[in-house]
């Protein structure tokens, strides 16, 4: 098979959650533990760190894998979903898998599926792909982000040296359940006996959940922002965020400099830190230069993409993968603390998403251009237009997001901010 050869396969004949929605999920782990043993455990064969949460595990994990880096430490790292090229999912120090090793693992899964005759799911069959690569690799340690809830996601095999669950909001609803209580629930899944779980955001409704989880499985807890604290970050000389972070205990860590930008990450920067901190209790050496450097050169090691990212100036292009209502709050929370002549928003979300409550947070003094991005799920640019009007959120709809960022970018002024998001898949296709 040729490496477009496989792509086609893994993209059209198996189950694509990205591409068709609830229906290709699987909520169970049987395939995943029969593939785990077709390619004989291979996730037995090297240490993890697990990031669960609603918002924020991308920017954690990759902050995480490149604190490793830095350390000296040869690193995976397991995020979804990709926005270009499927191999962003699966890197080892930062670099994608080859075509080659992607192309290698499909062909060997034919040809041991054969007798057994199993049907995974394309995110199944692909964490997988990586566990079995960083086994191969012999990597020191993998940092893997969950892709849908937790307990019953497919990385959800893995016995880490520690769990981290960022924070909990409504998403996935239809899956993952109505209240934050029945989301943290599933979240919480990852809490495995005796391994210690950082968890992000202290709420009312989640708090009681996650502490009754790790007491039953005698799982140490801690809730990073009862252990530091973040002030207003910075604008240093080269355009990162600098942060000065508290901690509770006496240990501060002034003027933390991060290239990911967002005063949002100053809630994963917590919780990093006070990851960071159980990892060294381990035996990690994770010396205070390494923490520092892998935390300013996150974007550089890990090739992360598509969180508050610039994509051009006059006027200041910005995106952000921004989906549901908590990460959409935080994304107009930051615009609202920008200075711009006019706000221009381009617009698209996919139609399983709580698209109400998303658009009824957007500042209405924008001038909107509602699109769509090319996969299935994606809601129609008229449809999104009508239900923006309902809000208050004045604009015109374009047939894909090309044509929408193109019309922004001729109708702004080099004063102007234009914002492109609402949806990984709008993200991407912009990019």
């Amino acid at each position: 098979m040729e490496y477009h050869e496989v792509l086609d396969y893994l993209y059209e004949k198996l189950p694509f959650y990205q591409r068709k929605g609830p229906i290709a999920y699987k909520a169970d782990l049987v395939n995943t533990q029969a593939l785990d043993k077709l390619f004989g455990y291979p996730h037995k064969q090297f240490k993890s760190v697990h990031v669960a949460g609603t918002n924020g595990k991308g920017s954690v994990s990759h902050m995480l894998a490149s604190v490793f880096q830095s350390a000296g430490y040869k690193t995976g790292l397991y995020t979804s979903p990709h926005l270009k090229d499927f191999r962003e999912r699966i890197r080892i120090d930062g670099k994608m898998i080859p075509e080659s090793d992607v192309t290698d693992f499909v062909v060997r899964f034919l040809e041991l599926n054969r007798k057994e005759e199993l049907e995974p799911s394309f995110f199944e069959l692909t964490v997988m792909m990586a566990f079995d690569f960083f086994a191969r690799e012999k990597v020191d340690i993998a940092i893997v982000e969950v892709g849908l809830g937790g307990r019953l996601d497919s990385t959800n095999v893995i016995m880490p040296e520690l769990s981290v669950i960022t924070n909990i909001s409504l998403d996935h609803t239809a899956l993952l359940g109505d209240t934050l209580g029945k989301i943290a629930l599933e979240k919480a899944g990852i809490i495995k006996k005796g391994i210690p779980v950082v968890i992000g955001e202290s709420h009312p409704q989640t708090m009681p959940v996650f502490a009754g989880i790790a007491h039953e499985n005698h799982a140490p807890i801690l809730f990073a922002d009862q252990m530091f604290t973040c002030g207003i970050p910075r604008l240093t000389m080269n355009y990162q965020r600098l942060f000065s972070v508290k901690g509770n205990d006496g240990l501060d860590f002034p003027d933390i400099q991060l290239d990911l930008l967002g005063n949002y990450q100053s809630k994963n920067l917590c919780t990093v830190l006070s990851a960071l901190l159980i990892l060294r209790k381990f035996g990690w050496s994770i010396p205070e230069y390494s923490l520092r450097d892998g935390l300013s050169n996150t974007l550089v090691r890990t090739g992360f993409a598509g969180r508050w990212q610039t994509l051009g100036y006059n006027p200041l292009i910005i995106c952000d993968t921004a989906h549901n209502e908590g990460g959409i709050r935080e994304v107009v929370s930051q615009i609202g603390q920008m200075a711009y002549k006019r706000l221009h928003m381009v617009i698209g979300m996919v139609s399983d998403k709580d698209v109400a409550s998303v658009l009824a947070l957007l500042p209405k003094e924008a001038t909107y251009y509602f699109t769509k991005a090319s996969v299935e799920r994606s809601m129609d640019s008229s449809q999104l237009k009508k239900i923006g009007a309902f809000f208050g959120l004045e604009g015109d709809h374009w047939v894909d997001v090309t044509s929408a960022l193109t019309a922004a970018k001729a109708a702004a002024e080099k004063e102007d901010l234009i914002f492109v998001g609402g949806s990984t898949f709008v993200v991407a296709d912009a990019l």
